[in-house]
């Protein structure tokens, strides 16, 4: 395998800990069967141990779980523009 095809998402590192889960490997198997393959962009013991019991646990999805906090639509140009002409209608504004 070469080393541009060893290089896996995370997504594609917790596919592939789900099928070693259902297939009733350890946490440390799993780990170790990666690190044969994957060599250095093996996912950490930690991260295969925390995505090993999340599946174990009944996890389906591979994915991330959505974290709160700003949302990135926040900072739009309207917004920006908006702000702008504010600051530069009263330049003694502070924000």
């Amino acid at each position: 395998m070469s080393a541009e095809s060893s290089n896996l998402s995370n997504i594609e590192h917790r596919a592939v800990i789900k099928y070693f889960v259902k297939k009733g490997k350890t946490p440390k198997e799993i780990f170790e069967d990666m690190v044969s393959v994957l060599q250095e962009s093996a996912p950490s013991y930690t991260m295969v141990k925390k995505w090993a019991r999340l599946f174990q646990q009944g996890r389906e999805s591979c994915e991330d779980d959505h974290r709160p906090g700003r949302p990135v639509t926040v900072v739009t140009e309207e917004n920006f523009r908006k702000i702008e002409k504010l600051v530069l209608a009263e330049r003694r504004i502070k924000l």
